[in-house]
């Protein structure tokens, strides 16, 4: 499909189920702008979103990933990260040509609804919006991003927001004193959350040792990354030492890994962190399992916690600074990928969640 506006229907019941569809453009209500999608990203983070799109609890019982983009009994509608440029404003405070980072539909464009606009951003108050997680909600102007570097623009969607749920994981660890292990194995180790996970606590002088797991392919390349202090195939958990206690932050939600690490580590393990469901169609596994109970991490949920402890300002200081420093290392670790229009866009969905995209690589769509 060719057509200049245009969006990707999922099922709401299977993720698999998916078209492209002509997005035909609805009038403005006071309030309301229109934008354009200049780019986002398509990541093993978007499918986490498809996994839990229907309500799981994340945001209270009856909503899911869907509601911020779609209507109940409507196909599902993706949410991606990305910028896009106002074209059509009826809002105060918002003018076209506005550009904006935030949280989008997977589509050409999209129409949201403005509150609290100020010079850096505006809040979406969509009313199906109001009672989900602010982070989500909130669109920032590319001017006032005070960490932003054109040159790192297409890294912004690729890593932004998986480096700040890699930060918060780091950053919970630190707060619980690292749960008192002396080593944290990370699942998926090459996911680009992990690779946030990874970074962020090697730059701690006193700290565990980080172990990435990966598959026996992933294992050479993501050793010369030096990101983790080691990295080993999934056959070789077993090869650790089960007396050393351990902590387990799963990124793909791989049932087998899962009960692998619990089974050798049994008590000695000390923590079980559940954050991506990328292994969407993996059983999950986690009946009977011994040592800890799992937990799962909602990084919206830390991200308020730390915006409460220490304040919007300083909380946005300590990301700045930590996004800058991992900016300098990233194009060594992902390259862009850039795609353009609808079809690529399905297809870049589809290669996601077949598990078969290149984690070296960072796919970026250009509607």
């Amino acid at each position: 499909m060719n057509a200049k506006s245009w969006a990707i229907d999922i099922d709401r019941d299977d993720i698999t189920q998916t078209e492209l569809v002509a997005d035909a453009g609805v009038a403005l209500t006071p309030g309301q702008i229109r934008v354009d999608l200049d780019s986002y990203a398509m990541t093993a983070n978007n499918i986490t979103y498809a996994v839990f799109g229907k309500p799981a609890g994340l945001f209270g019982n009856d909503q899911g990933y869907w509601d911020f983009f779609s209507e109940p009994g409507t196909p599902g509608r993706l949410p991606v990260w990305g910028f896009a440029t106002v074209t059509e404003s009826t809002a105060d405070g918002i003018s076209v040509g506005d550009r904006f980072y935030g949280y989008y539909p997977m589509a050409s464009g999209a129409v949201l609804t403005v509150g609290k606009a100020g010079p850096g951003g505006f809040t979406d108050v969509t009313p199906r919006r109001t009672t989900l997680p602010p982070i989500y909600n909130n669109y920032q102007r590319i001017e006032a991003l005070a960490d932003y570097r054109a040159a790192d623009h297409d890294y912004w969607p690729v890593f932004r927001p998986l480096f700040l749920t890699g930060w918060l994981i780091a950053d919970q660890f630190e707060d619980e004193g690292d749960y008192g292990v002396q080593q944290i194995l990370i699942a998926s180790a090459s996911s680009k959350t992990a690779i946030g996970l990874g970074f962020t606590l090697a730059q701690r002088a006193d700290r565990p040792e980080t172990i990435g797991l990966t598959s026996a392919a992933n294992v050479d390349a993501l050793s010369a990354q030096g990101i983790y202090d080691r990295v080993i195939s999934y056959d070789q958990i077993m090869t650790l030492n089960a007396s050393t206690p351990a902590a387990l932050v799963d990124m793909a939600g791989n049932g087998a890994v899962t009960r692998v690490v619990h089974s050798h580590f049994g008590n000695q393990l000390q923590a079980s962190i559940i954050v991506g469901k990328s292994h969407w169609d993996a059983q999950a596994d986690g009946e009977g399992l011994p040592g800890p109970d799992r937990q799962g991490f909602f990084a919206p949920g830390r991200s308020q916690k730390r915006i409460a402890d220490w304040g919007g300002a300083a909380f946005g200081q300590k990301i700045a600074a930590a996004w800058l420093a991992f900016m300098d290392v990233a194009p060594r670790i992902a390259s862009i990928d850039r795609r353009e229009g609808g079809d690529a866009a399905l297809a870049a969905y589809k290669e996601m969640l077949s598990g078969q995209a290149d984690p070296k690589v960072g796919i970026v769509i250009a509607p």
